[in-house]
């Protein structure tokens, strides 16, 4: 099976794509499609999208998000039991805006992961791209925690990181995740619009009932 995924599917660019991500593709234009309606199945689908990658980036050489997937597998599986029971009494998660304490939190996390990442990769690894992978990796991993609590700033955290990754990948050859990925930004621009309209309305929902 992993033979056909690392496989040839077709040529992008002059450069040959696998079906792995070619599949990639696909199941990350879904999952993100999902995520901006606020719809369950970007859980399971991310997941295996997650797996997909992992193949992908292992074979580039980008080592940080390789590693990167496997957290995304437990953040997903996460994501998906909070989304359904963390919120108050075991309800569906609402959305709602990042507070100051959490903000402060995660800006502490991202210089410690991209720090100690960019000593890992630069150091022990043969990454050709040592910083830059471990920024988006900071990134990636905020993100998806916000994405967990529906965090609407979680979108602006993924904008960030896409802006990088789309020259990253393109440098890598990896021609068809660098245009899926600026698909991400824009279906990212429509996300933080979506779920600011939709706390803008939770927000009136609760002025009316109380």
């Amino acid at each position: 099976m992993i033979d056909w995924l690392n496989g040839i599917a077709l040529t992008a660019f002059g450069v040959g794509t696998t079906w792995a991500e070619v599949l990639g593709f696909v199941t990350g234009l879904l999952t993100v499609g999902l995520l901006v309606r606020q719809h369950i199945l970007n859980w399971p689908l991310g997941i295996l999208n997650v797996l997909l990658l992992m193949l992908v980036f292992g074979t580039a050489g980008l080592y940080a998000d390789m590693g990167l997937q496997v957290i995304y597998v437990l953040l997903g599986l996460y994501g998906w039991w909070a989304w359904l029971y963390g919120g108050a009494d075991r309800t569906r998660l609402v959305v709602r805006t990042t507070t100051r304490a959490e903000w402060l939190a995660l800006a502490v996390a991202g210089v410690v992961i991209t720090g100690g990442l960019w000593l890992f990769l630069d150091r022990l690894t043969g990454s050709t791209v040592p910083l830059a992978d471990a920024l988006t990796t900071a990134l990636s991993l905020l993100a998806t925690y916000g994405q967990t609590r529906k965090l609407v700033e979680n979108w602006w955290l993924w904008i960030a990181a896409d802006v990088i990754y789309i020259p990253l990948y393109a440098y890598k050859d990896l021609w068809l995740t660098a245009i899926l990925y600026l698909a991400f930004l824009v279906l990212c621009v429509l996300g933080l619009r979506s779920w600011q309209a939709a706390r803008r309305a939770q927000s009136v929902a609760v002025a009316v009932a109380g």
